[in-house]
């Protein structure tokens, strides 16, 4: 079934020149049939040069907006190059695209799938201020969803062409609207949201932004996003 869709994977990156060469040969390698689109997201380094070297579809923004206004453009081609399916991977390595053919085959049941890191595959783990906003979006969320999602802020997600439609028209560029505001959006419209367990992998390039400030901060801005989406109209 997955060899009859016209799949395109979408990959976000800001100053990845270390990883996104390795990032693209793994998924051409692993999934040869599927498109690769990087949106190039006013990188000042030549994350550009190396996509386009790697031989992916490259666009990009003229100034850096952040993994939502990258996706907003991704979406965006894949509505006008008429896509039936988007998967979201990320520059630095992390996610494992050989889950990319059970993802889309949870599309069968649901219009959004995630990779879940919190599913009971793998061993990923986060901790502190940062673990508790995830998990009371996950709980929140839930709840909304009518069924477990245990990872509401996960990157790693395939959409139908029906949400590629959608995110094409709208998809916040604000912290965490990516991920949580896009849930909260896709649910309130009835569309069926599912998960697929999923293995993290260290970062193959860059620095993780992990230090207690900065997980104080995220459960901040966890918790604003989370009433702004709730009570937005």
């Amino acid at each position: 079934m997955n060899a009859e869709k016209r799949v395109l994977i979408i990959i976000p990156a800001w100053n990845e020149a270390g990883s996104i060469a390795d990032v693209i040969a793994e998924v051409r390698d692993e999934l040869p049939a599927y498109d690769v689109l990087v949106v190039n997201d006013g990188s000042t380094d030549d994350t550009e040069r190396v996509a386009l070297a790697a031989g992916a579809r490259v666009v990009s923004l003229p100034y850096n907006l952040g993994v939502g206004g990258a996706m907003r453009l991704g979406y965006r081609y894949a509505h006008e190059h008429d896509y039936d399916v988007a998967i979201q991977i990320d520059a630095d390595g992390q996610h494992d695209p050989r889950y990319v053919p059970k993802l889309i085959d949870a599309l069968g049941e649901a219009s959004v799938v995630i990779g879940a890191r919190f599913a009971g595959e793998g061993d990923y783990q986060v901790r502190g201020p940062r673990r508790w906003a995830m998990g009371l979006l996950s709980r929140v969320l839930s709840r909304m969803a009518k069924t477990t999602l245990s990872d509401t802020t996960s990157g790693f997600r395939a959409c139908d062409r029906e949400i590629i439609r959608l995110f094409a028209q709208w998809y916040p560029v604000e912290y965490l609207g990516d991920t949580v505001e896009t849930l909260v959006r896709v649910i309130r419209l009835g569309h069926p949201v599912a998960q697929v367990p999923v293995a993290m992998r260290p970062r193959a390039a860059g620095m993780p932004s992990n230090s207690p400030a900065k997980a104080m901060i995220y459960l901040g801005r966890a918790l604003i996003t989370l009433l702004l989406a709730v009570n937005r109209r």
